[in-house]
């Protein structure tokens, strides 16, 4: 399913680590076989990275950090040193010292999000670590659990500016302290996803507060214009509705950053946290000084943000923007990020020639060896350059480095994907459709996997998900032939096969030249419309003009499998081979 990731021709899983010696933590942790784990109130799903809660709530944990947590609950009481972690859940992989620190701090926001009795984990100085669990099994009678005072949900600030466009900005300055916050490890901060689906909603601090389980609400807005910048913000407590702590800041637009910076530390000292120097240091760090490129950054990501990977047009623009940031502050990482991502996705998705996004990303490399997103795309490139270990080994990189970063999630799961892993791949995929960045096909792709694995229940639950996307795209001045190939199949999945066929149709009609949908559309009709003679009439045109990239995607796409020793597909694939190879690229 789906042409919004093509990757590399060999079918063959990831490395896995060997048993630690002390057998402490029975080796290498592996998800996929790990069996559901109770944990005082608490289910733990590891193969899916679910957590759910006796009171209906449920989480989605990053890989890494349902490993640790799988990890410890194993070592039942005993200390697990950094090396016993490091052994059975990075699978020895290099990272820095605070890789470490984030997934302990991400466990104990989860403990705070638990309700604080479920599990703790105890810090043995010099030593490792320790998870203790002392609660019964929650009654379900008592209700949810009461929010700790170290949780905070950020509502997307209200843009206050004439000009309605500004919106980019005033959500890049609620993302920034989002991320900010997120950095201080003893303070739960409610994800992106979360705050800014309540953008609009006419909600009171107290339903927030009780909707999303947090002890303290920060609302404000943002006002841009003529060189001026105000800012005004409020922390209120959710069990009083008193506030905490506001202010209003009224400065000069070239002062942005410092501002930011005060508003994320007085929030903390407002909490009365703690805040550790490597905390108030990465919470400094902006990336750059120059307000026209750190404004160009926050706009190009507007497009990123909105799941536009589907949109050569959006992609072109992300490039065209991003390119001008640079110009401005050739030092920009983030800026170069961005424009590796967008070069990437146009050269192997859409096969443009000429830059293929990889001198840009070494570029970002090079100057923040810390950057999730950067290591995610570097991973693709590997993979497509036949480093399948290598691939796999950066994608654990990108996601030590930021457990929730959409990139490293989506790339994860495309590798495993490839590998015909499909229960790892589900475990991604899944995180990656609710993180702010989540493609339009990443639901499609859900899909595929929960059909390879003959899970009826999960396709239809990610069937309602991708037709949800395939509307809102329907809905926009453009088609994203990703979301809109992935509708037709949803419908099918939900038992609405005349209406497939009519988004087909209507689809075609719209845009009859677009490749990614037809073949998305191609993989529906093989795998939910059981229609053949349609799936190759639909791929004759998409073989005829697919990358090579394109070619080792379709070779391995589980949806095809029916058709792949039919005559017909393989004159195709025949065709599309003889064709790389009279140019030189196969």
């Amino acid at each position: 399913m789906s042409a919004s990731d093509f990757g590399d021709a060999e079918a063959s899983g990831h490395r896995n680590g060997e048993p630690h010696a002390n057998g402490r933590t029975a080796g290498q942790i592996r998800l996929a076989q790990e069996q559901p784990l109770t944990l005082g109130p608490l289910q733990i799903d590891p193969a899916l990275r679910r957590v759910a809660h006796d009171d209906g709530r449920e989480e989605f944990l990053q890989p890494r950090v349902m490993q640790v947590l799988v990890a410890l609950v194993r070592a039942e009481g005993q200390i697990l040193s950094r090396d016993d972690l490091l052994q059975c859940c990075w699978s020895g992989v290099v990272v820095g010292e605070d890789a470490i620190d984030r997934v302990i701090g991400r466990l104990r926001r989860l403990a705070d999000w638990a309700g604080g009795s479920a599990f703790d984990v105890q810090t043995i100085t010099k030593v490792g670590y320790r998870l203790t669990s002392s609660a019964p099994r929650a009654d379900s009678s008592a209700g949810a659990p009461r929010a700790t005072r170290s949780s905070i949900c950020v509502l997307p600030f209200a843009n206050m500016s004439d000009d309605r466009q500004q919106d980019y900005f005033s959500d890049g300055i609620s993302e920034d302290i989002i991320t900010d916050l997120s950095k201080v490890s003893s303070l739960f901060v409610v994800a992106r996803t979360s705050s800014f689906a309540l953008k609009g909603q006419n909600l009171d601090v107290p339903q927030i507060a009780r909707q999303l389980h947090v002890g303290h609400v920060l609302e404000g807005s943002v006002r841009k214009a003529e060189g001026r910048v105000r800012i005004t913000a409020q922390l209120i407590d959710a069990e009083t509705g008193g506030h905490v702590w506001a202010e209003r800041y009224d400065r000069d637009l070239k002062d942005i950053f410092a501002l930011q910076d005060e508003i994320s530390q007085a929030i903390v000292a407002a909490l009365k946290l703690k805040l550790l120097p490597e905390e108030k240091r990465a919470i400094e760090h902006r990336g750059t000084t120059n307000l026209e490129a750190y404004n160009l950054y926050l706009l190009a990501r507007r497009y990123y943000v909105a799941g536009c990977g589907g949109d050569t047009r959006a992609l072109e623009a992300i490039e065209r923007i991003s390119q001008s940031a640079i110009e401005i502050d050739p030092s920009y990482a983030r800026a170069w990020t961005l424009l590796g991502v967008a070069q990437t996705l146009l050269h192997f998705n859409y096969g443009r020639a000429g830059e293929s996004g990889l001198t840009a990303i070494q570029r970002a490399l090079a100057l923040d060896e810390n950057l999730a997103e950067a290591h995610a795309v570097m991973a693709r490139h590997l993979s497509e350059q036949g480093q399948r270990d290598e691939a796999f080994a950066r994608a654990d990189l990108a996601l030590a480095l930021d457990p929730e970063s959409w990139a490293a999630n989506s790339e994860a799961a495309r590798l495993y994907y490839k590998a015909h892993r499909f229960e790892e791949a589900i475990g991604y995929w899944e995180k990656a459709t609710v993180l702010p960045e989540t493609s339009r096909s990443d639901p499609g792709l859900l899909m595929s996997c929960y059909s390879a694995v003959g899970d009826d229940e999960g396709a239809q639950r990610a069937a309602r998900m991708a037709l949800a996307r395939a509307e809102e795209a329907l809905a926009q001045d453009h088609v994203d032939g990703a979301a809109i190939g992935c509708g037709a199949s949803a419908l099918a999945v939900l038992g609405k096969p005349d209406q497939a066929r009519d988004l087909v149709r209507r689809a075609l009609l719209i845009d009859p030249d677009n490749l990614r949908m037809r073949y998305n559309f191609a993989c529906g009709a093989v795998m939910y419309l059981k229609d053949v003679d349609m799936a190759l009439d639909l791929l004759d045109s998409v073989f005829a003009k697919m990358s090579v990239s394109w070619l080792r995607h379709a070779e391995l796409d589980p949806d095809l499998d029916s058709i792949r020793n039919l005559p017909r597909y393989r004159a195709l694939v025949a065709a599309a081979e003889q064709r790389f190879a009279a140019a030189g690229v196969l």
